[in-house]
């Protein structure tokens, strides 16, 4: 049976749409990643009706299920077995996600230490094959 997380209040995103700089769909030059308008008669900037809203402090997620994934845990980057154990106490709260640089055999083993301790793993098939004898 699969670890069912804690219950926590409902994940709420005040804004999920990711913000999109200014102009970044006229002019090429301009990447899509937000910038904060700087001219002295940018309407972004003066918050004129109808425009593009600014992001600010206001938007940002509620601290109690800030982190908190679709999945109910929060996730911690898993790069040995003796890193597992750190999660022992927080299983209810806290799933491991095996890191990419970890080598084969030592998967093999975080994934066999989570199932002793009751631990959830988000990606415990990653980059394990079976090999047939």
């Amino acid at each position: 049976m699969a670890l069912r997380p804690l219950p926590h209040p409902r994940i709420l995103k005040k804004h999920p749409k990711k913000w999109h700089r200014h102009h970044s769909d006229r002019y090429v030059r301009l990447g899509d990643k937000w910038r904060k308008p700087k001219g002295i008669d940018n309407r972004v900037r003066r918050r004129f009706k109808g425009q593009l809203r600014m992001p600010k402090i206001g938007y940002g997620t509620e601290k109690r299920v800030r982190h908190i994934n679709p999945d109910g845990f929060k996730h911690v980057l898993i790069n040995n077995v003796k890193e597992l154990e750190v999660l022992l106490m927080q299983h209810r709260t806290h799933a491991g996600i095996i890191a990419a640089t970890v080598a084969r055999k030592n998967r093999v083993t975080i994934v066999e230490r989570a199932k002793e301790l009751n631990i959830r793993l988000v990606n415990p098939n990653a980059k394990i094959r079976l090999t047939e004898n």
